[in-house]
């Protein structure tokens, strides 16, 4: 059920039979280990047999590197990694966004940002298009180089606009993200068929939302006044801030699918999934993440932008 995120559009991380279709099939993922340990004890006569089966419950549990499956450890070490790479790249679209600005040429450039989004939205494609035939870390770094680009250059324009705004949205991420995680990490939040029917039909109204705004903004038709297009006044109608709350709504909702992420991670370990499945797992995970920043920097903005 991986409604939320392409990344997730795998058998991998739906179909619990789907592990008869990896290399090694059912028996190298070691579902048939319970099966032969029965069988075994129930015949009594297999001494040999049991005592490779203590030796092996015995010996300490092996890892995603032993397995060759998915775990949930090997995949948040793979998330990390292409976070590091987003960073690094976030600083060099950082410092190519504010190069130009001098006293003479006061306004930065948009080139980091709009090769970012670009490259990254290719790369995301090809990667969501291609991962059910094979998963490749190089296009999922490539992408991570791309989004840290686009990262960056937005984060510095916005800075340069509204000074300390990018501290304020990175604190505000990394808290949402952190509170989901234990939520989900202490099962008080779990995701749900109904939720999830919910969370799809919300999305696809802020996609049509979107795409008339981006419209709006193109054709420069009057009421999509301001940055941010049309409801992105403070005060549209009523003193009501509908930019700030619609923003506030697509945060939840980009909490509700990092649930959903952590979920699909969950059940690709279940279903014994192939350990470079990881790598789509944190792939999916940081689409999220940065949807989620993007959207945190825009409210502050608004906000800002009000005073």
């Amino acid at each position: 059920m991986a409604l939320n995120n392409p990344a997730f559009n795998n058998p991998a991380f739906q179909d619990p039979r789907a592990v008869s279709t990896y290399p090694g099939g059912p028996q190298a993922a070691n579902l048939g280990r319970t099966t032969q340990f029965s069988t075994a004890q129930a015949a009594g006569t297999d001494a040999a047999a049991n005592a490779r089966l203590e030796g092996m419950y015995a010996a300490p549990p092996a890892g995603a590197i032993e397995t060759n499956r998915m775990t949930v450890e090997d995949s948040v070490v793979k998330t990390l990694a292409l976070f590091a790479v987003l960073v690094a790249t976030a600083v060099v679209g950082w410092v190519w966004t504010m190069a130009p600005v001098t006293a003479e040429n006061p306004a930065p450039t948009l080139a980091p940002w709009l090769i970012g989004a670009l490259g990254g939205f290719v790369l995301a494609m090809v990667v969501i298009f291609t991962s059910r035939k094979k998963v490749r870390p190089a296009l999922i770094f490539a992408y991570a180089a791309f989004e840290g680009l686009f990262v960056g250059g937005i984060s510095a324009y916005f800075e340069f606009l509204w000074p300390g705004i990018v501290v304020q949205a990175t604190l505000a991420t990394l808290a949402v993200v952190g509170v989901t995680l234990a939520l989900f990490a202490s099962g008080k939040v779990r995701a749900s068929k109904r939720a999830t029917k919910v969370f799809m039909i919300a999305m696809l109204g802020y996609l049509v939302f979107s795409l008339i705004n981006v419209g709006l903004m193109i054709f420069n038709v009057p009421i999509a006044g301001g940055a941010f297009g049309v409801l992105s006044q403070p005060s549209f109608l009523l003193g009501i801030p509908w930019g700030v709350l619609i923003g506030i709504f697509v945060v939840i909702m980009a909490a509700y699918s990092l649930v959903l992420d952590f979920d699909q991670i969950q059940q690709g370990v279940r279903n014994g999934a192939p350990r470079q499945y990881g790598w789509l797992g944190a792939f999916g995970i940081m689409v999220t993440v940065v949807w989620l920043y993007v959207e945190i920097l825009r409210i502050l903005a608004i906000a800002r932008g009000s005073n």
